[in-house]
């Protein structure tokens, strides 16, 4: 089965003042259709500048990543821009939904930036599967941490990407919020067939995938299958 996610050698080396300092140091990921994908690891290890590689948000120094069959090192800038927008949903921490609009204008604007138009069929699934029929008409400001995520999970997937892209979704939520998100997120793997890679510190959030990475010092240095 072809991979949606493919990175081979992967480096990503900054520069601070005259030192060179790898945050990713040749690291090979395959991801096939359908995987929740859990990578861990120690603040600084990588994770999160790997996933905003594999996201297009960041270049490689060298190696490549293959998103769909896509080389993202041979795309320009524009050509990033429209890869992610119609085949990367991402999921932030802090959840990044626009303050002044409804739960329903953040989610359906994403499908308008999409360039598709709304699709009143496809809202309604998706804003049904998160719990979220009666909260629609609230702003950000008036729903709880849990609720905003679930938002902004809403957003991630309502274009139907080929992959998810989790970071840290459930590090500002209380436990309860926390395991919801989670359980919604696992449940869109399995019944939606979502490809999802996720970061997080959380051995217990790490769990709720399939298989879970763990790097350290810019390396992967253990791959299983999740508990």
């Amino acid at each position: 089965m072809e991979s949606i996610l493919k990175t081979e050698n992967l480096w990503k080396v900054y520069r601070q003042g005259k030192v060179d300092v790898p945050a990713l140091r040749g690291v090979s990921v395959d991801v096939p259709p359908g995987e929740f994908l859990s990578i861990m690891g120690p603040s600084g290890c990588g994770k999160s500048t790997l996933l905003h590689v594999i996201g297009g948000l960041a270049s490689p120094t060298r190696g490549k990543v293959l998103l769909d069959g896509n080389d993202l090192s041979a795309l320009s800038d524009a050509e990033r821009t429209r890869l992610r927008r119609h085949k990367v949903g991402f999921v932030f921490q802090r959840f990044n939904l626009l303050p002044t609009l409804s739960a329903r204008d953040n989610i359906a604007l994403a499908q308008h930036i999409h360039g598709d138009g709304f699709d009143p069929h496809r809202f309604e699934v998706v804003t049904s599967m998160l719990g979220l029929a009666g909260r629609l008409t609230h702003k950000p400001s008036e729903l709880s941490g849990g609720e905003q995520q679930r938002v902004a999970i809403a957003r991630a997937i309502i274009n139907e990407p080929k992959i998810v892209l989790a970071d840290e979704p459930t590090g500002n939520l209380d436990s309860k919020s926390s395991d919801n998100v989670l359980a919604m997120l696992r449940q869109l793997n399995q019944d939606l067939g979502q490809t999802i890679v996720m970061i997080t510190h959380n051995p217990d959030a790490a769990a709720v995938g399939h298989r879970v990475i763990h790097m350290r010092d810019g390396l992967v240095v253990d791959s299983a299958a999740a508990d």
